[in-house]
């Protein structure tokens, strides 16, 4: 008995010379197992605490912005303000003449844009590239290539251009008709050339136009910061998929200040279709101005309708004109659908097939009348 009671005192005695030298040289072994765990620093002298690792958190939109953010490109343009006369080109010219000759002047810009197609198609603004004497798109994975137009809509403000790479990343094309005033959207763009950037708001409002930013207008409004470069990239949902193409803000600074404009993805695929197809939108034209019916034009004309459109102006001998539209006016309908306003009057006579002809309702001195017009091909913004 003696001699077991000897061998436990033996075994205490080492154990608690070992918790001696472990407690005094290394502490941090007799500290595991809480919710934090104690880290050295690089001399090992100083501890801090970290938590342990958690998954994604709910309200997180980092899948979002992980799917689309490899599809979203920079696009760097460039164009020559220097002289362009053939003899400034002559080196034996320019050795003559010396620093007399002006130089060649680069003037560059940034934009971002994208890739809506594995065969490398990139859409983006029309003033990102407008006038470019080059282009260049740098993705996100940090590959560089040239750019080449494929076809712009100025009165879109979209354009179309196409790189040659492969394994490309590509943006899956949401559903802007079902997006709603209060829907989270995720902007991602390169504002100011600080590089590839997420910014998050919510739809402020749909189908703002009357802007006079472009012709055709129907913008999706949102909060979510957009800089300058952010111009040609994605506006997306919470799912990240793609909802329009961020195009202007309204800012007195420059900067942001909550209220940006973005093209919606049914108009820009549409114009991308177009263009890719015939290398421009062709789109219909009657030949007419209109303006939108107030309560108080009507009371102040004796009109028969307090809303619509009024025909203000007709070109002469366009279309309208050898139809007999005449100023005053008023277009009920184009092609058997109602007119509301001005700017769903230029949307319907847009989408009628030059060539073609459409009857138009009409209302002159308070009796309806029906006329068919012969639609022609809508001039080119220039």
């Amino acid at each position: 008995m003696r001699r077991y009671w000897l061998l436990f005192a033996q075994t205490v005695t080492v154990a608690l010379a070992l918790y001696f030298v472990a407690a005094t040289l290394r502490p941090e072994w007799l500290r595991s197992g809480g919710h934090f765990s104690r880290v050295g620093t690089v001399a090992d002298s100083v501890a801090v605490l970290q938590s342990p690792r958690l998954p994604a958190l709910a309200g997180s939109y980092r899948l979002a912005a992980g799917r689309a953010m490899p599809a979203v490109v920079n696009i760097l343009t460039s164009k020559s303000l220097g002289q362009n006369h053939p003899l400034l080109k002559d080196p034996f010219f320019r050795r003559f003449f010396g620093e007399r000759v002006p130089q060649d002047e680069q003037q560059s810009s940034l934009g971002s844009g994208v890739i809506v197609s594995p065969d490398g198609y990139i859409l983006t603004n029309n003033h990102v590239i407008e006038a470019a004497d080059e282009i260049r798109v740098v993705l996100a994975d940090g590959r560089k290539a040239p750019a080449k137009v494929v076809g712009t809509d100025p009165e879109t403000d979209l354009a179309v251009i196409r790189i040659d790479e492969r394994s490309l990343p590509v943006m899956v094309l949401g559903h802007s008709d079902q997006a709603r005033v209060g829907d989270v959207v995720l902007a991602i763009g390169n504002p100011f050339g600080v590089g590839q950037t997420v910014t998050m708001g919510i739809i402020s409002a749909l189908g703002r136009n009357n802007l006079h930013i472009n012709h055709f207008e129907d913008f999706i409004q949102t909060d979510a910061a957009i800089n300058f470069g952010n111009s040609g990239g994605a506006l997306i949902d919470a799912d990240g998929n793609l909802l329009g193409i961020n195009s202007a803000i309204y800012s007195q600074t420059g900067g942001s200040v909550g209220i940006g404009f973005a093209i919606p993805v049914s108009t820009a695929k549409a114009v991308m279709e177009a263009i890719i197809k015939d290398g421009q939108v062709v789109r219909g034209w009657i030949g007419i101005e209109t303006q939108d019916i107030t309560p108080e034009l009507a009371e102040s004309f004796s009109l028969a309708r307090d809303k619509g459109a009024i025909i203000a102006g007709v070109v002469r001998n366009g279309p309208a004109d050898r139809a007999g539209m005449k100023p005053g006016d008023i277009l009920l309908t184009v092609a058997g659908k109602p007119v509301a306003s001005t700017s769903e009057t230029l949307k319907l006579i847009a989408q009628l097939i030059p060539g073609q002809k459409a009857t138009m309702t009409l209302m002159r001195k308070n009796r309806e009348t029906a006329v068919e017009v012969s639609i022609a091909k809508r001039p080119r913004a220039e």
